[in-house]
């Protein structure tokens, strides 16, 4: 089965353009796109297969596609920004730019605590509506009024969606942007690609809807699906396909953008990419080898998902089992479903992979991991 794909790939790289082919041909994917830069430039970028499950519409470069947690590494990029720019510590208490989230005895939380998964607030206490979850003052204001299920010294527990509005709101108090606002302004648009963070309503014709199968179990202590719901006010029918999930801001899960965007902003954390004629680098050298400094402790299980996760202070996913990028330099996040973006500056490679057709994995993928192989043999 021949299959068309929309985009390029430079001499030496066409292993990745194959096995994007290979997974929509054999039907894992129905559309997706891949990207990479190495060394600062673009070497691949390709998309194929079918926008909508009926197969009409094709799958672009220029297709916006949500990633779910793939957005916590856009996240973690602009709070290294911030971080960067003398705005905050990993170090700092959170209450010290937050002061209502000293609630419920979290005083001595630090930011990092909350980046690296280790706040204890993978869900807030009691049931939360729709509504709330659809609201940034009232999703931030239950969390700040929660208690911990374990403290910083415990072990670390995946913040699924919580991640998103505790790392958004410190950003928020001390720049006084929204992530979404500040993704736009100082990521997205510097770079000339596409993310969003509360997607623009003008921009809804351009989403791949997702094609979603029941996520898997896993061996974790917390209950997973109500960490994955926020205590169910995500179970709602249509989930992220729905208008109103897409343009809230809910930075955990909801980024929507192009594959390219995600490898971009990866390729500008190592190095310099050249945008338009103007070079753009988001983070100096020192800032990013503090915000990819391991906060996990050798060996430890996730208590929400099981897994042997490790989580950097600044957010990032590093390497591990639960990843498709294992090379010991590399940092980045993957999203549920099968997306990933990551950089490794050992090697100056950066990627990233979004689809519809959601596999039945929080985090490593089969598609994702052989993109990735193909992406790493090109260079060897």
């Amino acid at each position: 089965m021949t299959v068309e794909l929309d985009g390029w790939c430079t001499p030496g790289w066409g292993r990745v353009r194959d096995v994007l082919a290979a997974n929509l041909a054999s039907g894992e994917d129905l559309g997706a796109a891949v990207a990479v830069f190495h060394r600062g430039e673009p070497v691949v970028d390709l998309a194929g297969g079918w926008a909508d499950r009926a197969r009409t519409v094709p799958y672009a470069r220029t297709t916006l596609q949500v990633v779910f947690s793939t957005t916590k590494g856009v996240v973690a990029t602009a709070l290294a920004m911030c971080v960067q720019r003398g705005l905050v510590g990993y170090g700092d208490r959170v209450s010290s730019v937050w002061p209502e989230f000293a609630a419920a005895g979290k005083e001595r939380i630090e930011v990092r605590d909350v980046l690296s998964h280790r706040a204890g607030l993978e869900v807030p206490d009691g049931a939360m509506t729709l509504a709330e979850a659809l609201d940034w003052e009232a999703a931030t204001a239950r969390l700040a009024a929660s208690a911990p299920r374990r403290g910083p010294d415990g072990a670390h527990g995946y913040h699924a969606i919580t991640f998103g509005w505790l790392a958004g709101e410190i950003l928020r108090r001390v720049d006084g942007r929204s992530i979404g606002d500040f993704v736009a302004e100082e990521i997205a648009g510097p770079l000339g690609e596409e993310f969003w963070i509360g997607l623009p309503d003008r921009l809804e014709p351009r989403v791949a809807p997702l094609v979603a199968p029941r996520l898997g179990a896993t061996d974790g202590a917390a209950p997973l699906g109500d960490v994955l719901t926020v205590n169910g006010a995500l179970a709602v029918k249509g989930g992220f396909n729905r208008r109103d999930l897409r343009a809230a801001q809910i930075p955990g899960a909801n980024g929507t953008g192009t594959a390219r965007a995600v490898a971009a902003m990866y390729a500008a954390t190592i190095g310099e990419v050249d945008a338009g004629g103007r070079g753009v680098r988001l983070l100096d050298e020192p800032t990013r080898l503090a915000a990819v400094q391991s906060a996990t402790p050798a060996g430890e299980r996730d208590a929400v998902l099981g897994a042997r996760t490790v989580f950097s202070q600044g957010g990032y996913m590093l390497a591990c089992e639960a990843v498709a990028y294992r090379r010991p330099q590399a940092f980045g996040h993957p999203g549920a479903g099968g997306s990933v973006g990551f950089a490794d500056p050992g090697s100056g490679l950066s990627l990233a992979y979004s689809m519809n057709a959601m596999g039945a994995g929080l985090m490593v993928d089969p598609r994702a991991e052989a993109l990735v192989a193909a992406a790493y043999a090109s260079i060897d």
